[in-house]
């Protein structure tokens, strides 16, 4: 009878084992960090301050406003205040603004305060500190098309500055509630080719949210 060898099955070498599992193993931590990667990125956990109370205990809005949100087109109103008829007012649901032509507040091309316009100053921080005393507060620094937009931007950013600061060093606003805005150019009231349309455009507008 004949002889039959049977040959013994191929078996892939351990070594190979090893490293297929170690790529099934990486391909599983690379999608468990994946997915918490885009977990992180659909959080929508809102953008929150510290909230501030008032001295009677109450607390105020603790959400920082949407500074793009404020229209400034907003209604004409008054605030008792006020009296001062170079202070525009205006107002809405959610803020009272506040404005002030810069050849008021600034001479030509200036970012220094005059002193002539400190008075005005203190109506408009009198009238912070009584009725919206705690609430966030954003300063705007608007310019006519003259020079460049770059040095227009930098113009308002300065004079939004000078307006901070005083409110905080002579109206004893809390540093923490002011922002600076500037829209430079950007945002005419009135035709920058002439005269008196160019001195509409030139104005610093504070902004203050209603507490909440």
């Amino acid at each position: 009878m004949a002889h039959l060898e049977v040959k013994p099955k191929n078996t892939a070498p351990w070594w190979l084992w090893i490293l297929l599992s170690l790529i099934a193993l990486g391909l599983v931590l690379y999608f468990i960090n994946r997915y918490n990667s885009d977990t992180k990125l659909d959080d929508p956990t809102p953008d929150t301050s510290l909230s501030a109370t008032a001295s009677g205990g109450d607390t105020l809005a603790t959400t920082v406003p949407n500074w793009n949100s404020v229209d400034f087109n907003s209604a004409e109103s008054t605030d008792p205040n006020i009296t001062d008829k170079d202070i525009r007012v205006r107002s809405s649901d959610a803020y009272m603004i506040y404005s002030l032509g810069e050849n008021i507040l600034f001479a030509t091309d200036q970012n220094t305060i005059q002193s002539s316009s400190e008075a005005k100053l203190s109506q408009i921080s009198t009238a912070l500190d009584k009725d919206f005393k705690g609430a966030y507060i954003g300063v705007y620094g608007n310019t006519d098309s003259t020079g460049t937009a770059s040095h227009n931007k930098q113009l308002g950013i300065e004079r939004a500055t000078a307006v901070k600061d005083w409110l905080v060093n002579q109206g004893h606003i809390a540093k923490d509630k002011i922002s600076v805005q500037s829209r430079g150019e950007n945002s005419p009231v009135a035709d920058n080719e002439t005269p008196g349309g160019r001195n509409q455009n030139r104005n610093v507008e504070i902004v203050v949210f209603r507490n909440k």
